[in-house]
């Protein structure tokens, strides 16, 4: 296997100052033409192209796209095939009812030996419809080996992918990004890129979001600063892979996995510039707000992107992190209270323990609350919470996320039947009994 070559910068990452901005990389200098994005002759023999994540007339704050100048151009490939999409579905998800119970899972069992990170792709659940751009699906991942000789594209939509497990380097068309667990990194709809596992076997979460990229949230009577600075997130520095040998390339395309054989590898970009790139950003940078007062705040406060819809503040999906912070309130029950949500929740737990459950949610797992069924602490640590002694606590020994979504999510026949499906999850809140005086 062919190594990156010609990383400018010594191989690091670039800080992006906003989502909207152009930025620009190139591994060799005089690769980038100057003033015209398409001239007559690209510098250095290289074809220029343009890889569009967004309608060319869409306005000009949402428009998302990248020119590329690589070595061939990405349409010499030969005609696609179908091929195995392993545990890999999509929308219209359509295997199970809507299924209003709650339901917890344990983590992903380890993967036959030999199996890279496509391979390893297992599908939770999501909605929405995948050919109308809209939605979501919730998968996870464990793989054992690197991808060798094959690289991914997913037409369908962009991939969140949340390490719990092993480190992974993303050897993309704009250059290498490194993700470990406490990470989190984005692949933007169409990119192409290889998995490799610096660390051995990996493990984690992908969202792909089938709906409008992910953008900062609107920070609003927060003010300029809080929740994720736009500074924190990083993008790759520009490296390309001139090798001529056997690549298969797989691409994701209206829920089914394709491929092509090509005879070298097609991440062979020289240098580039647009917004339409790939980025990482370290989970513990988030900027926590919370109550200084009396009261638990709103999940939302938490929220690190969201993928907006036409309607305001009705997001298709967002991400939201329960970092460390401090919990200050005054007779406040401080674990998040018990509530139903419109919108349906999926959450993960990275590394540790979570504050509202007392067991059984460990790291890799992961629960499913849909649309309006009633949650919260468990039984023991509502318990504890009721009767805690309200001094400043600092909680910093967990790391969990949520994704949460407009819509009902549906799972696949895999996940409504797997072993690792917790099957007494409901268990958790007996006991809660009436304390009101007959």
């Amino acid at each position: 296997m062919s190594t990156v070559g010609n990383v400018a910068g010594g191989g690091g990452e670039r800080y992006l100052t906003g989502f909207g901005n152009q930025h620009r990389s190139e591994a060799v200098p005089g690769a980038l033409p100057e003033g015209r994005n398409s001239p007559q002759r690209a510098p250095l023999g290289l074809y220029a192209e343009q890889l569009s994540g967004s309608a060319f007339t869409e306005p000009r704050a949402d428009n998302r796209r990248s020119w590329l100048y690589r070595i061939r151009p990405s349409a010499a490939h030969p005609r696609f095939r179908r091929t195995n999409d392993g545990g890999l579905r999509a929308a219209p998800f359509d295997e199970t009812a809507p299924d209003p119970n709650r339901l917890r899972w344990d983590p992903l069992p380890s993967p036959p030996v030999g199996t890279d990170f496509v391979a390893g792709l297992w599908t939770l659940g999501g909605n929405g419809d995948v050919r109308r751009r809209e939605g979501m699906a919730i998968h996870l991942y464990a793989a054992d080996s690197p991808m060798v000789d094959r690289v991914f594209g997913d037409a369908d939509g962009e991939l969140l992918i949340v390490p719990q497990r092993g480190a992974l380097l993303l050897v993309t068309e704009f250059g290498p990004l490194r993700a470990d667990p406490g990470q989190v990194a984005l692949i933007p709809r169409g990119v192409r890129f290889r998995v490799e596992l610096p660390e051995g076997p990996a493990a984690g979460y992908v969202c792909e979001n089938y709906g409008r990229p992910f953008v900062l949230p609107e920070l609003g009577p927060i003010g300029a600063n809080g929740l994720a600075a736009a500074r924190d997130f990083e993008a790759p520095t520009a490296a390309f892979e001139d090798a001529d040998r056997p690549v298969e390339l797989v691409v994701k395309f209206c829920g089914r996995l394709w491929a092509a054989d090509l005879d070298h590898s097609p991440l062979d970009v020289v240098a580039w510039h647009g917004n339409h790139l790939p980025y990482r950003y370290d989970l513990r940078r988030f900027n926590v707000l919370g109550s200084i007062s009396f009261d638990h705040p709103d999940p939302s406060i938490f929220t690190v992107l969201t993928s907006p819809t036409t309607q305001p503040g009705l997001a298709n999906v967002d991400f939201v992190v329960f970092a460390p912070r401090w919990l200050v309130g005054e007779d406040t029950f401080r674990p998040p209270y018990f509530h139903r949500n419109v919108m349906s929740e999926y959450m993960g737990l990275i590394e540790g323990a979570y504050d509202a459950k007392a067991r059984g949610f460990v790291p890799g797992g992961g629960s499913l609350h849909n649309m309006l069924s009633a949650h919260g602490p468990d039984r023991e640590t509502f318990e504890r919470a009721s009767r805690a002694e309200l001094a400043p606590q600092k909680v910093d020994d967990g790391l969990a996320f949520m994704f949460e979504t407009r819509w009902p999510v549906t799972l696949t026949g895999q996940a409504a039947d797997c072993e690792h499906l917790q099957r007494d999850y409901d268990h958790v809140w007996q006991g809660l009994d009436r304390h009101f005086p007959k």
